[in-house]
């Protein structure tokens, strides 16, 4: 078995996903253990907007977890453009190990996400003078990729180069501008070393066990309100901005949330039957519903979750009160929200529809499928209709 631990519940899903697409049974695990039957186990420890501490603490407990289960090796999978308590976290999955040095490599050059000479560019942008410089909670005022994070409490870090010798300990942060970097460094991996970074290098790695990649199987629904789904759409993102614009011109009945939360409003219990209520009566003509922010974008991090938060609560109450077949959830944060308002502790890998979107099913729940994604990667395009 193979072990990963994940900052929040897209990237648990997203590693999955990838695992099934390499042959590997996959779980992600919310609360409680592992099921004992997965071939790649996904601990989402949701610490990303925890304090470091905290953060450090749960990736420390998640690696225990995984090694009492048995876990081959253990990926610290972290986010792309380091958002969150990266250091604190991998510094204390390196210590819950013994390990210790770490190959941290969050580039994803196949989605235009590439550090080189020590600095982070998005599609040939520095990352700064993108829409990630404007994220509420982690914003990327840096291209330095060094910048970019918090210095560990008691190991050296540094950025090095295919070309450069590793140190012995600390962390290690590769570049990598290209696809072949990637499979390079994957190469390197060695049994003293966590491995650590964004998807496209956890690939890399499978793929360097000589694993082969398989043909995604078809969605398969289980009853016949399947044909209903609710989209809840957490972020403010560009993508998600699009995606919704292109369903509403599709004829897509969407609701968002009232204007006057932005002012810090009082979103009382009622005001949420109201909007829920709304919902499920229009499911009575549609089978496809979106509850999306639907707000100017926030540079305040608590009012970003409040909002978030608020879009979650409706989102329960509609679940509670009409069968919906297929839940698609956008942003990491308001995915984790919902899993945990549903009580779902164990969700297995079904499908990959897109690099970074996961179909999930929801354990004692054969009625219902959940497809998560991070908020700024793109629904698949004929998704909008």
């Amino acid at each position: 078995m193979i072990g990963v631990i994940a900052d929040d519940l897209t990237g648990a899903a997203e590693l999955g996903a990838m695992g099934l697409r390499h042959g590997l049974r996959a779980e992600i695990v919310v609360k409680g253990k592992p099921s004992g039957e997965a071939d790649l186990v996904c601990v989402d420890t949701d610490s990303r907007s925890c304090v470091p501490e905290e953060a450090g603490r749960r990736a420390a407990s998640a690696a225990k977890l995984l090694r009492d289960a048995k876990a081959r090796w253990i990926y610290k999978k972290v986010d792309s453009v380091l958002r969150g308590q990266v250091t604190a976290e991998v510094e204390s999955v390196m210590k819950q190990l013994r390990l210790k040095r770490a190959l941290l490599l969050p580039a994803n050059p196949s989605l235009g996400r590439k550090i080189q000479d020590g600095r982070y560019f998005v599609r040939g942008r520095p990352i700064n003078k993108t829409e990630f410089a404007r994220d509420p909670e982690h914003p990327r005022t840096s291209s330095r990729v060094l910048q970019l994070l918090n210095p560990p409490q008691n190991i050296p870090i540094c950025v090095s180069n295919l070309r450069d010798a590793m140190p012995g300990t600390g962390i290690v942060i590769g570049e990598a501008a290209t696809p072949q970097d990637v499979r390079r460094w994957a190469l390197l991996r060695d049994s003293r070393t966590l491995s650590a970074g964004g998807s496209e290098y956890f690939g890399a790695l499978l793929t360097a066990e000589k694993r082969k990649t398989v043909s995604p199987a078809a969605e398969v629904f289980s009853n016949g309100a399947i044909h209903r789904k609710l989209f809840v759409c957490g972020t403010g993102s560009q993508s998600s901005r699009k995606f919704v614009r292109a369903a509403r011109e599709c004829g897509t009945p969407v609701f968002s949330l009232p204007l006057e939360l932005m002012w810090s409003a009082e979103f009382t219990p009622g005001a949420a039957e109201v909007i829920s209520q709304r919902v499920v009566s229009m499911f009575q003509s549609n089978s496809r519903v979106i509850l999306n922010v639907g707000l100017p974008p926030v540079r305040e991090t608590s009012v970003a979750r409040r909002l978030s938060d608020h879009l979650v609560q409706i989102a329960e109450l509609v679940l509670r009160q009409v069968e919906v077949g297929h839940v698609y959830a956008e942003g990491g944060a308001t995915a984790a929200e919902l899993v945990r308002r549903m009580g779902w502790a164990r969700l297995s890998a079904l499908r990959e529809p897109a690099p970074g979107v996961a179909t999930l099913a929801i354990e004692g729940n054969e009625s219902q499928l959940l497809t998560v994604k991070p908020g700024t990667y793109a629904w698949p395009a004929n998704w909008t209709e």
